[in-house]
């Protein structure tokens, strides 16, 4: 059924042609077979966009201010034309940017989309060079005149998907929105999965040229805070607006958080007969494990739910160990499809590649100071730290270079005299149990390193 401009070819639920949501290679009756050969023929990423498998979006109620925010600069020509939403792992970014989406959509502004997750990401081999292609061809799908400039294109050299990213940029996106010269949003989430020999900040100076060329696009972008896109976005700072999950005050997130295991938990006790389950101080119990971060109430709701044993025996589990964050930790299909203990080895593997072993003995010392040190220690503090209970000798600088890649890990800022911290207990617990850390290279021991530092240490500088 059709709610576009009376049009019967529109799918209500996608917005786009009916064939699209299958990305058939059997043209539809509105295409000339000729077109539709030449644009089904463009290299993209099949099941990018927002609509596709069982994203979910934000429970209504939650991240109400964040999301109005960006409704806002949506429809404001006034507002700067890149919009970008950074946050550590798990807090819920990609949840946000499938809203975005689906409010765009509905309000009739949506461009395009393209979610990175990591199937995606690893049927692409994390291709920067496949992002706008795939945009390129769903814009075609949507505006007549955008899909005539670019078969065009294609039809003059077929080969552009496989050019440089500022050859796609130009031939792929800004022609073609010129020509249509419409007003629109286009959702790029988790950006920092994307790369390859191009890293993802190449993507962001590109996306910068774009909207330079074509006022009337708008980006939201998604992704972790990595030195290397924070540093790329500083440059485009007058045309991007930045917003930070893990800057939110602390009090909303966890309103947020609890309303939502209210309301998956609720859901949970009425399809298994439970009669006033989860007392509220449960969900206390639950909120303060959670800590923060979406992915890990995820995590908590599935483990409480996979199971043929009633949901509150599996509670009393979690009430047992309150510190415990194993049960969780292993769900898997939680954060693109992974369990959030292989979403921390992965960061660790993606960021220190190709380390040697003397390097990766260096990596484990400065992840022990960081993640298990009672209380937290600035960066500036870690090098004396770790020379006095390792052979390891290093200086701050070093420290910084090792915490940098794993930004989106950590608590990290840009002052060395602030307190790193891990983006959650459950890091820690990861990193000191080989039955959870599957990658022996970032094992590290509380006994070695960390049990003369479990007290206070009044030489060491700390704010």
């Amino acid at each position: 059924m059709s709610i576009i401009r009376g049009r019967s070819d529109i799918n209500a639920t996608t917005g786009f042609w009916s064939d699209y949501s299958c990305f058939a290679s059997t043209p539809t009756h509105y295409l000339q077979t000729a077109d539709a050969s030449v644009l089904n023929s463009i290299k993209r990423a099949r099941g990018a966009g927002y609509e596709h498998r069982n994203r979910r979006g934000c429970l209504k109620g939650t991240r109400v201010a964040l999301l109005e925010e960006i409704e806002k600069w949506s429809e404001d020509s006034d507002q700067p034309p890149i919009f970008w939403l950074n946050g550590l792992a798990g807090t819920g970014k990609s949840t946000i940017a499938r809203t975005v989406a689906e409010q765009c959509f509905a309000n009739g502004r949506l461009g395009a989309s393209f979610f990175c997750s990591s199937d995606v990401t690893l049927r692409n081999h994390g291709n920067p060079g496949i992002v706008l292609p795939t945009l390129a061809f769903q814009l075609a799908q949507k505006y007549t005149v955008v899909r005539s400039t670019l078969v065009h294109h294609l039809r003059s050299n077929p080969d552009i998907a496989h050019e440089s990213l500022e050859n796609q940029a130009e031939k792929l996106i800004v022609e073609p929105l010129k020509s249509a010269d419409v007003a629109m949003v286009i959702v790029i989430d988790a950006l920092d999965e994307c790369k390859d020999k191009e890293p993802s900040p190449a993507m962001v100076s590109v996306l910068g040229s774009i909207v330079r060329q074509v006022p009337k696009a708008k980006f939201f972008i998604t992704s972790r805070p990595e030195p290397l896109l924070k540093g790329d976005f500083r440059h485009l700072e007058r045309i991007t607006r930045v917003s930070a999950l893990h800057d939110i005050a602390p009090q909303l997130i966890d309103n947020d958080i609890r309303l939502f295991l209210k309301h998956e938990l609720s859901e949970l006790a009425a399809r298994k007969g439970l009669d006033n389950w989860p007392t509220a101080a449960q969900l206390d119990l639950l909120c303060t494990r959670v800590a923060g971060h979406f992915a890990y109430a995820v995590a908590t709701t599935k483990f409480l739910g996979r199971t043929v044993r009633m949901p509150s025996s599996r509670f009393a589990i979690i009430e047992r160990s309150p510190d415990d964050t194993a049960h969780e930790g292993k769900v898997e299909g939680v954060h693109g499809g992974l369990s959030l203990d292989a979403l921390c080895t992965s960061i660790l593997q993606i960021s220190f590649t190709g380390n040697s072993a003397e390097d990766d003995a260096m990596v484990r010392s400065v992840l022990a100071a960081a993640a298990l040190f009672t209380p937290p220690f600035p960066p500036s503090a870690i090098p004396e730290a770790v020379r006095e209970h390792t052979t390891e000798d290093i200086d701050m600088k070093e420290v910084m270079h090792i915490l940098g890649p794993i930004h989106s890990l950590l608590e990290l800022r840009d002052d060395p005299d602030h307190p790193v911290r891990p983006f959650h207990k459950l890091l820690s617990d990861c990193l000191t149990n080989p039955k959870r850390c599957s990658d022996p290279r970032f094992l590290v021991s509380r006994n070695s390193l960390v049990s003369a530092c479990d007290s206070p240490q009044p030489s060491r500088t700390r704010s």
